[in-house]
């Protein structure tokens, strides 16, 4: 695992000690609330509906037992004990005060963790596959690319002030977990014909607003050549993206409008000017930063437990456990685990700090004290024995961690929503808790089958509903809460976005809604079908029909 250098400290520190003297002269009103907000935005620090909101970086998604117990202890000291895991493998705290945020970004700063450009029209964390490294379909482990991705972007000086936001996001795998095709770049690795490992290059992929899947620009980019032809496609972004309409500023709008062949042609000449500059990755920086993630002292082990075997027989809830929520593992005898943040009828996403705290516990006591985020709002132990299960299963239980619903009708994304966010119409958390609760009968999620629903309380869509296979939209109806529903999305290497199912529905209906599609699902569904495949084969008018005329 990755521990940054001291220059990442020394930079970090530095930074948490300019912030301390821009929130004192906020707090001495020498600065207004106009000039404070680029500020603050620099450093994570958002002013939401009740307070001050801090978005913590979580650089592709890894965490060390010694950052877990740092983020417990701030949850603890600065906020109301917990924190809430987002779509883009961050953290978020939601009810910091202001004159206590330099403090509690420098109790982060000691474990390494910051929170700048987590927001501003910067380039934001990279993210990636939670099992990068240990997936056994992976081409390439992505995160050394990722970290490479890191050190080159932050605080780049001539993308610190884009037009709008800029997210990226790696996949090693064949099967895409980082959903790549709603980034405004998503890298594909793949292996050309002559058996290279390059990058299919996609740009222009974002959701809110305008909801668009991304474009490939170049099929196979050579991996020397990644920093040259980002600063490229940047460089054409930040000349060429708009800056009179923040709802037209994205690199999607741009891609979308003069075409993905047009956006290839500049980008590539652009690149002409810099291929053979000084951002060329050589043989000698990949070996460098791939030696970050060397793999763990792993044992040999048996691939299969007597053990595991015959607890599966003797308890269904273990055996439950273990068909959602385990994960292959490259090495024999291992597994990765995912740690379900979504226990029926609780807000998802969110861990306690008694809970971050036992996780610290459990990763140093079944793995090697490092833990994913993923991009459903779970946690994942990447490196569990398979003859440890028993024994860790055993010890999430009490901590309302070993719900196995991992990909289930209860695993539901969820943004904040009109309980925290100032840009929402519709509450998020309350629909997504109720939901937990219809759904909260196992047996019956795990006959259902894999699905995922989405629920974002604005057209922003921090909540990813235009890939859910059930998407729910927050809409302000005549002052009165109400629901879009899509069906059909993915964010998958099949990416797609969802279809309007027909008129909003009211806030006290929707969850009757989504059963009454449900129902319709499993009565439709041929063998061995799930619920995405079913759309795909009939179409969205017999959920329409449940939905509105049997209402």
């Amino acid at each position: 695992m990755y521990r940054y250098d001291e220059l990442d400290r020394t930079f970090v520190r530095q930074r948490v000690a300019q912030f301390r003297g821009q929130v004192a002269r906020r707090l001495a009103g020498e600065l207004s609330e106009d000039e404070f907000k680029p500020l603050r935005l620099l450093n994570g620090l958002y002013l939401q509906l009740h307070a001050y909101m801090l978005r913590v970086a979580i650089p592709y998604g890894m965490l060390n037992a010694h950052q877990l117990r740092a983020l417990a202890a701030v949850a603890r000291k600065y906020d109301r004990g917990y924190g809430h895991f987002t779509t883009r493998q961050n953290i978020q705290f939601n009810w910091i005060k202001l004159a206590e945020a330099p403090d509690a970004l420098a109790d982060l700063a000691e474990v390494g963790i910051h929170a700048i450009q987590t927001s501003g029209n910067t380039i934001r964390n990279t993210t990636t596959d939670e099992f990068a490294g240990v997936a056994p379909d992976e081409i390439e482990d992505p995160r050394p690319w990722c970290e490479l991705i890191r050190q080159w972007s932050t605080l780049h000086p001539e993308f610190s002030f884009l037009p709008r936001k800029f997210k990226i996001a790696v996949t090693g795998s064949p099967h895409d977990r980082a959903a790549v095709r709603v980034h405004d770049i998503g890298l594909r690795m793949h292996r050309n014909d002559a058996g290279e490992v390059g990058f299919e290059v996609l740009v222009g992929g974002g959701l809110g607003r305008t909801p668009l899947i991304a474009k490939t620009i170049k099929r196979f980019l050579p991996k020397q050549h990644l920093l040259s032809y980002l600063e490229a496609v940047l460089r054409v972004y930040n000349l060429a993206g708009r800056r009179d309409n923040i709802y037209k500023a994205r690199i999607k709008i741009l891609v979308h409008e003069i075409g993905a062949e047009a956006m290839s042609a500049r980008v590539e000449a652009e690149w002409a000017t810099l291929r053979d500059g000084d951002l060329g990755v050589t043989e000698g920086d990949i070996a460098r930063f791939a030696a970050y993630f060397e793999p763990p002292p792993y044992r040999e082990r048996p691939a299969r437990s007597e053990a595991v075997e015959a607890l599966a027989l003797a308890d269904p809830a273990f055996a439950r456990w273990r068909k959602a929520n385990l994960f292959p593992h490259k090495v024999p005898g291992y597994v990765a685990v995912k740690l379900s943040l979504k226990p029926a009828g609780g807000p998802p996403g969110d861990a306690t700090a008694a809970q971050l705290d036992a996780i610290a516990g459990l990763c140093e006591r079944f793995g090697f004290g490092e833990v994913r985020v993923s991009h459903e709002q779970n946690l994942v132990l990447p490196d569990v024995a398979l003859d440890d299960l028993p024994a860790l299963w055993r010890a999430l239980e009490p901590l309302g961690l070993a719900t196995a619903n991992i990909g289930l009708v209860s695993d539901i994304i969820a943004c904040p929503g009109l309980d925290y966010c100032s840009l929402a119409n519709a509450r998020s958390i309350p629909i997504a808790e109720r939901l937990g609760r219809r759904f909260a009968e196992i047996k019956r999620a795990h006959d259902v089958g894999k699905l995922h629903i989405n629920i974002s309380g604005c057209i922003n869509a921090c909540g990813h509903h235009h890939v859910g296979h059930i998407g729910l939209l927050g809409v302000d109806k005549n002052g009165a809460e109400h629901y879009q529903i899509t069906l059909g999305g993915r964010a998958d290497e099949h990416a797609a976005l969802g279809k309007l199912l027909g008129p909003a529905v009211p806030y006290d209906a929707v969850v009757d809604a989504v059963e009454r599609i449900v129902e319709t699902y499993v009565r439709l569904r041929r063998d061995g079908e799930i619920f995405i495949d079913t759309v795909a084969r009939v179409g969205v008018a017999p959920f329409k029909e449940a939905v509105y005329v049997a209402a």
